[in-house]
């Protein structure tokens, strides 16, 4: 009796594969199936937002920020000088 060992190597490499693709799609549905419940019985909060809060960005900081960007850009082209 003659054993073809490219044949059975071949026969499990393909059994192996298939294994783990039928993992893989196990647990991908298992992971789904978690998402679902985890929403279902723990639903996400929306973050309450304050009604009267005064927007944070405004024309005065915009100008501070580009005053201290030009400031810094101006002290390293003079300290690398």
């Amino acid at each position: 009796m003659e054993i073809n060992i490219v044949g059975e190597a071949l026969k499990f490499m393909v059994l192996g594969m298939l294994i783990v693709f039928v993992f893989l799609i196990v647990l991908v549905q298992v992971m789904k199936l978690q998402a679902k419940l985890i929403n279902k019985y723990f639903p996400e909060k929306a973050p309450e937002v304050p009604a009267s809060a005064p927007s944070p960005s405004t024309a005065q900081d915009d100008a501070h920020h580009v005053a201290a960007i030009v400031a810094a850009v101006a002290e390293f082209r003079k300290n690398k000088s």
